[in-house]
């Protein structure tokens, strides 16, 4: 018995690893977020792993009856539509509790969207922190004036349809000098880096039609870069 937690690709099928193709195809089953978008990359890779819907709405109701499967013997692995499972995507409650019925769990390493972002960013790496999606409504003011003081990097994930809605919210806590990099569509043929201010980044993706996902890196408030740039312009 023994759960996998398998990444795939954010974009392009090119970045699977060997190891993740050869744990699906020898799996007893393949828990997925999405069937209908995991199976075109088990298509693509000759996988035949028979797949089960896993997702936040059926997660609670089928986490028991998964465990109960493990515990049989079954090798199970757990994919999300792209990325590593958990990183704001179904698979904490079914890690959680495979760990305290005594089941192996072994995550493979492999593609996670925020990580080529942070470091395409340009910011400080050393110290950050993943905030995920903030919240749409309720707590979201509150969540963002919390960014204010962040002596660390800061790391969002945003929907295209909330991208310039977030940078003007940003820009108004932070202030438009604060440091930004919005990366989009990640490995996929029309990738994006945008870097600079936060005024100069909303003012770019506000002209535009905003499309695929998006990853928000901040600076953090005493970012050595941004501190000096901010200077600068107060002394010009």
């Amino acid at each position: 018995m023994k759960l996998y937690i398998v990444p795939t690709p954010v974009g392009n099928l090119g970045d699977m690893t060997f190891r993740a193709v050869e744990v699906l195809k020898g799996a007893d089953l393949i828990l997925a977020e999405d069937t209908r978008t995991s199976r075109v990359v088990m298509q693509h890779y000759g996988i035949a792993t028979p797949l089960q819907p896993y997702h936040i709405f059926n997660e609670h109701q089928t986490l028991h009856r998964v465990v109960e499967r493990l515990l049989a013997g079954q090798v199970i692995a757990l994919v999300t539509d792209a990325g590593t499972p958990g990183i704001s995507d179904p698979g904490f409650l079914l890690v959680r509790e495979a760990i305290k019925n005594g089941i192996e769990v072994e995550t493979l390493p492999g593609a996670t969207a925020f990580v080529p972002a942070l470091v395409d960013s340009g910011l400080p790496c050393d110290r950050f922190v993943f905030l995920g999606f903030l919240p749409h409504k309720k707590g979201r003011q509150t969540a963002i004036r919390q960014l204010a003081d962040e002596k660390r990097t800061m790391i969002i994930y945003e929907s295209p349809y909330r991208l310039v809605k977030l940078l003007e919210e940003l820009e108004a806590v932070l202030g438009p000098q604060r440091k930004v990099s919005v990366s989009r569509e990640i490995s996929k043929l029309h990738a994006e880096t945008v870097r600079g201010s936060v005024k100069e980044v909303h003012d770019h993706f506000a002209a535009k039609d905003v499309k695929g996902e998006i990853v928000v890196v901040v600076s953090a408030i005493d970012d050595p870069a941004a501190a000096e740039d901010e200077k600068d312009i107060e002394q010009s």
